[in-house]
């Protein structure tokens, strides 16, 4: 648009988010027919999937690494009829007692961690004690009955699980949700992929352009640096949604954070955030896996070499970005990134969510909307969900 004026009559919808959630749905709309204006409060589309070339020629995540993965051939279906993607296993390692170990942790970290006799001993144990399966949680491992198990799972927990969900989270993890810490599994032989799913692919020619030829379209057009806080607010006693201080008059698919389009009335829900200290190294290989976990380093959780995300003919030169997490606060400029769900701020999303359906023509999609952790494949599908929601209502 060349300029600040937005003329709601031109539209059949408005979405806020250029991110997965916002990007599908204007996709599907618009191939039914559908006008649909985005508004994006960052200077780029892509949300947190956004990538670009840096000044040493690398491709970097500049919100940190994302690999799709999944095994829900839907959502692989989709992004494959939008761009062209390649096959990439991910490797993460995590420093334990001072030692690289696989991350998640597997038989090669109990070699790692005990002498030869003890090591081949817990293995035994943990094959009979699991027979058939593949992976436990360490939640499962902390209650096992058996003392060599058990005291594995407490040094996994001491030294990975507790110091990074602090730093991570700013909390003890036991006051998180408990699907938080069973996210990353403890694994029982010697695989050291970081996932398992049956699709697993990286963006041939990256995010940034893959969200270029999603919402290549003509019925969809995005306008960037545009806070729609500062256009779009709810009339919790008229049930109605405002633009500009009048009825919008369309459907609204929001993606931003819900507490926010309500003006906080029940109260701010807290997210992590997170920033990046970008270094270019003069090696040809910094680590050895991609991405490197330090739980116990002071400030910092992790270190991704995104030189091996996919691997780049790029000699001589390499760039790491530190990651340091921090409590999210807008009037500083953090981005809201994770939610963090606690019983305390689940209680009160269900707040912001009763009255949610009052709202005629309003649609929440989204990490921060629906207060909860997605995955890539998990935003496409849920997305999926709220359009197929829509379809029955218009």
């Amino acid at each position: 648009m060349n300029d600040d004026t937005i003329n709601v009559n031109s539209y059949d919808f408005f979405i806020v988010g250029a991110g997965f959630c916002g990007s599908v749905i204007a996709r599907k709309l618009a191939e039914d027919g559908k006008k649909v204006l985005i508004l994006e409060r960052r200077n780029h589309i892509a949300g947190n999937m956004y990538d670009e070339t840096d000044e040493n020629g690398i491709l970097i995540h500049r919100y940190g690494p994302h690999i799709f993965h999944t095994d829900d051939k839907r959502a692989y279906d989709f992004i494959t009829k939008y761009g062209e993607w390649v096959p990439y296993r991910h490797r993460c390692a995590a420093v334990l007692e001072g030692i690289d170990t696989p991350s998640p942790a597997n038989f090669k970290t109990i070699d790692l961690l005990y002498d030869k006799k003890e090591a081949e001993s817990l293995k035994i144990e943990l094959q009979c004690r699991y027979e058939g399966q593949k992976s436990v949680t360490i939640t499962e491992l902390l209650e096992s009955e058996d003392i060599s198990i058990k005291k594995y799972a407490e040094k996994l927990y001491e030294e990975n699980y507790k110091p990074y969900t602090v730093k991570q989270w700013g909390i003890m993890p036991e006051n998180m949700d408990s699907e938080i810490i069973r996210r990353v599994p403890v694994r029982l032989d010697y695989t050291d992929a970081y996932f398992d799913d049956e699709y697993q692919v990286l963006p041939e020619n990256g995010y940034t352009q893959f969200f270029k030829n999603l919402l290549d379209h003509e019925n969809i057009e995005v306008k960037l640096n545009t806070d729609a806080a500062d256009l779009i607010r709810i009339d919790v006693p008229g049930n109605q949604i405002l633009f500009e201080d009048k009825p919008l008059g369309i459907p609204l698919v929001f993606s931003g954070s819900i507490d926010e389009i309500f003006g906080n009335c029940f109260g701010h829900l807290p997210y992590r955030s997170l920033n990046f200290d970008y270094h270019t190294k003069s090696v040809d290989s910094f680590q050895e896996a991609p991405v490197v976990v330090h739980p116990k380093a002071k400030g910092f959780t992790r270190i991704t070499e995104y030189k091996k995300m996919p691997p780049q003919n790029i000699n001589g030169i390499t760039t790491i970005v530190y990651e340091y997490p921090l409590p999210a606060d807008k009037a500083n400029g953090k981005e809201q990134y994770y939610p963090i769900l606690t019983k305390d701020n689940e209680a009160l999303y269900k707040k912001y969510l009763s009255i949610i359906d009052k709202i005629k023509g309003l649609y929440l999609c989204g990490r921060l909307a629906n207060y909860k952790y997605y995955d890539m494949d998990d935003a496409i599908l849920h997305a999926l969900e709220v359009y197929n929601s829509i379809q029955g209502k218009v």
